[in-house]
């Protein structure tokens, strides 16, 4: 009985002692648990990081971490905020430093966010020269600067790249010398593009391979004529025209998209009219817009003229979802008379 007693009679720091040896031991056995798994499996991990500089801080750890990050097949370099503690500039030299010492390995994403100005041109060349020495698949690229406008010139290299599969544009000027060939590109999502008829037609006739385009914010066309077969997925996503310089918000934009199965308009609309024009493949649609801009008659009936438009033109479509403003149209609609098509469904994602 005196043994099984002696703990409860040992001084409160040898007891203390003891937990505390028993947690260090603890940690030492999961590290070593960890230290223990292939480097597949580390470089998987440390590539599900938010953010690749945590993945280089785990160098510290033992000369066998130091070289793992270079085998990371995702790459994340996010500059949120401009401010003294972490300078514009020390984040282009950081994303330059890395990529100088990570060898030109097989990469499968490369996402770039951060603000850009034409001083940091080169950087941003380099850096893509780079994802595709690479054969990088995927790229996410978003320079953003106050004004929303595109600064980041496209090059002829990047144009004509065809290891692609995914891309993700924000914030770049496309002014190819020639033809877009991006022939293995199945995703695409441009925001804030200033893309012309002739350009567009270019990019679906370099991607054959296309199946979903997402334009966000885009502008300098008046008609978007999908024809390509192989998309079977739009998303318009808001509209806004900054070289509107009368600031009347008058723009009428078309869209003739025959052979598409998902159509998705939401956002901010900045214009006089959306008008869909062919869009008899349709089996779904998502209507999750607000309308602004030009009327001839007052601001309601605009927007009911819109929308009323939309659902005869849609009224094809297995199911259509709308979002809580084009509800509130609809339900001014309904009290003015107005029936949609029985066979149509309506549902809002966001109405109780």
């Amino acid at each position: 009985m005196a043994d099984a007693e002696e703990p409860q009679n040992q001084p409160e720091t040898t007891l203390k002692r003891t937990r505390f040896q028993q947690i260090t031991d603890h940690d030492e056995h999961d590290q070593d648990i960890i230290s223990t798994l292939p480097d597949c499996l580390l470089v998987e991990i440390l590539s599900r990081l938010p953010d690749t500089k945590h993945a280089i801080t785990t160098t510290t750890l033992s000369k066998r971490w130091k070289h793992i990050w270079h085998s990371l097949h995702t790459l994340i370099f996010q500059h949120h905020c401009e401010n003294s503690n972490h300078p514009r500039t020390d984040f282009y030299s950081y994303v330059d430093k890395t990529l100088s010492q990570r060898p030109r390995l097989k990469l499968n994403k490369l996402i770039v966010s951060t603000s850009y100005d034409y001083r940091f041109e080169s950087h941003v060349n380099n850096w893509i020269h780079y994802a595709i020495d690479c054969n990088v698949e995927e790229l996410n690229l978003m320079l953003w600067n106050v004004e929303c406008e595109a600064e980041f010139l496209l090059d002829d290299v990047f144009i004509t790249c065809s290891c692609f599969t995914d891309l993700t544009l924000s914030g770049c000027v496309f002014n190819p010398t020639g033809a877009v060939s991006w022939k293995n590109v199945k995703s695409l999502r441009i925001s804030y593009g200033n893309l012309d008829e002739g350009l567009i037609e270019n990019i679906f006739s370099g991607s054959p391979a296309l199946e979903t385009l997402v334009l966000d914010n885009c502008y300098g066309f008046k008609r978007l004529d999908v024809t390509s077969k192989s998309v079977k997925r739009l998303v318009f996503s808001g509209y806004v025209n900054p070289d509107d310089v009368s600031n009347d918000l008058a723009d009428v934009v078309e869209i003739n998209a025959p052979y598409i199965l998902s159509l998705a308009i939401q956002d901010d609309l900045l214009l006089w009219k959306l008008v869909l024009v062919d869009v008899s493949s349709l089996v779904e649609a998502d209507l999750d817009y607000t309308k602004e801009g030009y009327y001839d008659t007052t601001a309601k009936e605009a927007e009911e003229e819109m929308l009323k438009g939309f659902i005869l033109d849609l009224r094809h479509v297995k199911e259509l979802k709308i979002g809580i403003f084009c509800y509130k149209v609809l339900s001014r609609l309904e009290a003015k008379g107005f029936k949609y098509p029985s066979n149509l469904k309506v549902t809002g994602d966001e109405i109780s």
